[in-house]
């Protein structure tokens, strides 16, 4: 049975606005520290921390989580993804020329790039889908291949390993099986970071309809607001700016 709420209203979300805008800036000033301590070796230790990794991971998945909500309310996701897939190689060819052993084989973009695609192309029949079926799904399998880039899926003490062949392909990095000798400076596999997205793409459709609670819709802070709208030309741009700082501030350029 179609899900009746695909259509509904077209309520912005101001607060996921917030939200996306507030990750964004953290994702800039954790690549401003990368670009310090990668390309200038300046001393940053925090960066090398375990608990600096997860909080890096917690707002690039709300990012992608609301990236897949934001779906719900454009009207050509596929024209989307390709715009960003497209920015995402522009990305992967810059690196290459300017550091090759930082180059970006399949970053944040790429992924976010292919999964607009896919959703663009089965936008009307994941619709079939109950809407909560499909967040709990995709959530589930979120879950379910977090630990794929190690060899292993699963969910709690029930683990299983992967066939290492999967691994030595070489060119299935971006699934998320990656080769003892893959390397990208920025690294989302589709497994399981595209799950993720796709669990946004159901949720949205709450959002959409007007059904979570007021705080949702209202906008206490413009400035994050307003970033959040456009972050997919803040995520292009800021390399380029940070590179321009830092040129200014060490006077060369990491060629």
């Amino acid at each position: 049975m179609k899900n009746k709420h695909s259509g509904g209203g077209s309520s912005r979300a101001g607060f996921l606005d917030e939200v996306r805008g507030f990750a964004i800036i953290c994702m800039v000033v954790y690549h401003a520290l990368f670009i310090l301590n990668r390309f200038y070796a300046v001393p940053v230790p925090v960066f090398f921390d375990d608990w600096f990794s997860t909080v890096r991971d917690i707002f690039a998945g709300a990012f992608i989580f609301i990236s897949g909500i934001v779906c719900r309310y454009s009207s050509n996701n596929l024209k989307r993804g390709v715009l960003c897939f497209f920015l995402a190689m522009g990305a992967t060819f810059v690196t290459a020329l300017i550091s090759p052993q930082n180059v970006i084989l399949f970053g944040v973009l790429h992924m976010l790039g292919l999964s607009m695609m896919l959703y663009g192309i089965s936008e009307k029949a994941s619709d079939y889908l109950p809407t909560l079926v499909g967040l709990g799904l995709f959530i589930l399998l979120f879950a379910f291949t977090w630990n794929i880039r190690s060899g292993t899926v699963g969910l709690f003490t029930l683990n299983f390993d992967l066939p290492r062949r999967l691994y030595d392909v070489g060119h299935l990095y971006p699934l998320g099986f990656r080769g003892r000798s893959f390397g990208s400076a920025d690294y989302f596999p589709l497994m399981p970071w595209g799950f993720l997205f796709a669990a946004g793409t159901y949720f949205g459709v709450f959002v959409k309809n007007g059904d979570c609670p007021s705080f949702f819709y209202s906008t206490r802070v413009r400035f994050l607001a307003a970033v959040g709208r456009y972050t997919l030309w803040v995520y292009v741009l800021h390399v380029p700016i940070v590179f321009g700082i830092c040129w200014l501030i060490f006077g060369r350029l990491p060629i």
